[in-house]
């Protein structure tokens, strides 16, 4: 068995793949890369996955797909993985080679254990282009480093402290059994990737070393701000999709549902700002219809979303109110360094 398989989403990605599947190439021989060509049409993506294959037949498989978007990508590469455990890396990011080496060492003990841990993570780093600056999310305040723990042992996470994609390794049998699927044709599933599979952790095991490099900054990137307004419909469909996939109040332990419970609010904050910044009436009329959801689905999880401090500032009435979010948020970016 592979210790760890590593999905690679590409879509028209030629310009910066090779720097990513390269700082994969480097984990080792008992690894799998697992190059998933999304319908790429605009460029040499294909050929350049296959020169990877060539050179790597051991290690790297390729699979070539119509277009699907990112979700059905990570859903090629999980249907493939054969490794103990699964990893996303984006086409435009990038593994670090030295902190790769505890990661890996940790990794390779639970070939042999009866009960391996079921995620295992580590730091990631924005990589921001536009201002040649990196800020390191870290979680050591948070967990337990260097030793097995469960969700009783987890401490508070601060404000810009999430779980993220970037920032986790899952055990492959874990999301295999839980039947994770992402949606097709859809950005911004990450969240379900990180969000859906935690009530099915038990085990976790951090280290505090700077795993991944998140490059941010590019203007086609779907984080880029003036692209999550124009794709606001796909975020609520997310956030939806979060909703019904977990039944949050009834999440045990207490430490896991209130994470659970935070994330969500995030996700809210985020549709909340961004179809206030777009502020039609249909928008409007979006925001009640997202908030609505929530209160259907679960009552006494939407009164304690809605009076989460970040809903509470981005959702005050009037323009005034709407402005004050909005800078709120602004400066949350500044403080953060997120976007």
């Amino acid at each position: 068995m592979k210790t760890i398989s590593f999905a690679v989403p590409c879509y028209n990605s030629a310009d910066y793949m090779d720097k990513c599947i390269a700082s994969l190439i480097e984990c080792g021989d008992d690894i799998e890369v697992i190059i998933v060509d999304d319908g790429s049409t605009k460029d040499d993506t294909a050929n350049i996955a296959d020169g990877w294959a060539e050179r790597y037949p051991d290690i790297v498989k390729v699979i070539h797909k119509e277009n699907g978007g990112h979700g059905s990508a990570v859903n090629a590469g999980l249907d493939a993985a054969t490794g103990l455990y699964f990893k996303v890396v984006d086409s435009d990011d990038w593994l670090d080679l030295h902190s790769m080496v505890p990661v890996m060492t940790y990794l390779r003990t639970q070939l042999d254990v009866d009960d391996p841990t079921d995620m295992v993570i580590a730091n990631y780093v924005y990589e921001k282009v536009h201002d040649n600056t990196r800020t390191v999310m870290r979680y050591r305040s948070t967990f337990p480093t260097n030793k097995r723990f469960t969700w009783e042992d987890v401490g508070s996470f601060n404000k810009s402290q999430y779980l993220l994609m970037h920032s986790v390794i899952y055990r492959t049998q874990l999301l295999k059994d839980m039947g994770l699927r992402l949606p097709e044709h859809c950005f911004y599933v990450d969240n379900i990737f990180i969000y859906e599979p935690l009530p099915h952790v038990k085990s976790m095991y951090y280290l505090d070393v700077d795993m991944y490099r998140y490059f941010i900054g590019r203007e086609d990137q779907s984080v880029n701000e003036a692209t999550m307004m124009s794709r606001i419909d796909q975020q609520l469909r997310v956030t939806r999709t979060m909703i019904d996939a977990v039944d949050v109040m009834a999440v045990e332990p207490r430490r896991l549902r209130k994470y659970m419970e935070s994330y969500l609010s995030m996700m809210l904050t985020i549709d909340s700002v961004f179809l206030r910044m777009r502020d039609t009436d249909e928008d409007n009329e979006k925001l009640k219809e997202i908030w609505n959801y929530l209160k259907e689905s679960s009552p006494a999880l939407y009164r304690r979303v809605r009076s989460n401090v970040l809903n509470v500032g981005t959702n005050l009435p009037t323009k005034i109110g709407r402005k004050a979010g909005l800078g709120g948020y602004h400066l949350a970016q500044k403080i953060f360094k997120f976007n």
